[in-house]
């Protein structure tokens, strides 16, 4: 099979496309012959070793990826539920192998798209990261009908993903924030947000609005200003830490003077322990995806151009998401 490698930790340039075998699946496994595979964040942070002393992380040479869409190859022992050839969409069980041409999934983690238009880019783009923002606002948030939520970096590739999911779980309001580069892109982007504010400015821009949840995958001092626009029994999700602040804390006297509450969302930590909640959330998700809930801009680049896709996600130079193909032409 082609798949792209980090030969070694470093800059996009350690990325290669090199053959690999082919995987064949096990009990409990699919095999997805790929069409695309989402470029993430995490992907960065992992090629950079980031985490590379922390226990399970992936070593070199590892094969990014977490998402991938497209045909189901084969079924490993105890697999019922999804035929050969059927088109779905997967998330992975560890976080790497899904920049392949084929990709051996946990069937518990693998959502059929049959019956549904919806195009394979925008699917692997958007249900993975729809049915995690699913987990997070009913599981830990516990997201009530009418309440409402503002989303920190709002059209990055995890936060994109919670206001169709709040939508669809009847969120009063849904509000967002961004960079001010990001302003133009989010004057004209289709997710259904309320409004969308510069991040830098935000408190003023809200004024006395006040939220429900808040979605926080930036940290940093946006973590900070987020406890002044929240109301008493207010929760925020901490899912990320984009800004890489990792000294940034917070005092714990005001939780309690406000009355809210922080808590931390990490896939990886969360889906292992609480595995029923995948299922319903994929579902979910697709269904989110399916109604329009979920349109954002996909560019398409073939295996052969995955360097560049991670130096436009390192510059952010984008205004939706990346999806890799191993085809040699978008």
């Amino acid at each position: 099979m082609k798949a792209v490698q980090a030969t070694h930790y470093g800059d996009p340039n350690v990325l290669e496309v090199v053959e690999l075998p082919d995987p064949t699946p096990g009990p409990g496994e699919i095999t997805i012959d790929v069409t695309h595979a989402a470029v993430g964040l995490v992907d960065l942070f992992f090629r950079e070793g980031r985490f590379k002393d922390r226990p399970g992380m992936p070593q070199p040479p590892f094969v990014p990826g977490l998402e991938v869409a497209g045909t189901v190859r084969a079924l490993g022992d105890g697999v019922a539920g999804f035929t050969v050839g059927e088109r779905v969409v997967s998330m992975s069980n560890g976080g790497i192998n899904g920049y392949a041409s084929v990709f051996i999934a946990q069937a518990a983690l693998v959502v059929s798209l049959e019956g549904y238009d919806i195009d394979p880019a925008l699917a692997v783009s958007v249900v993975p990261n729809a049915a995690m923002a699913h987990i997070a606002l009913t599981r830990v948030a516990r997201l009530v009908e009418g309440e409402s939520v503002l989303i920190h970096g709002a059209l990055g590739g995890f936060s994109s993903a919670f206001p169709g999911i709040a939508k669809q779980l009847g969120a009063s309001r849904i509000v967002g924030t961004v960079r001010a580069s990001k302003l133009e892109a989010a004057a004209t982007t289709k997710l259904p947000y309320g409004k969308i504010v510069d991040s830098a400015e935000f408190l003023t821009a809200l004024g006395e609005e006040r939220f429900d949840v808040v979605i926080d995958p930036v940290g940093g001092e946006v973590r900070s200003r987020s406890l002044e626009v929240m109301r008493p029994g207010g929760r925020l999700i901490a899912c990320g830490n984009a800004s890489g602040d990792w000294g940034h804390s917070i005092e714990t006297d005001r939780l309690w003077l406000g009355s809210v509450a922080f808590m931390g969302f990490n896939a990886g930590a969360y889906i292992p322990a609480h595995p029923d909640t995948v299922r319903p959330a994929l579902e979910a998700a697709v269904s989110a995806v399916a109604a329009g809930l979920g349109r954002t801009e996909v560019d398409v680049l073939p295996f052969s151009q995955a360097v560049t896709a991670h130096e436009r996600m390192t510059n952010r130079s984008l205004k939706g998401r990346i999806a890799l193909t191993p085809g040699e032409s978008a």
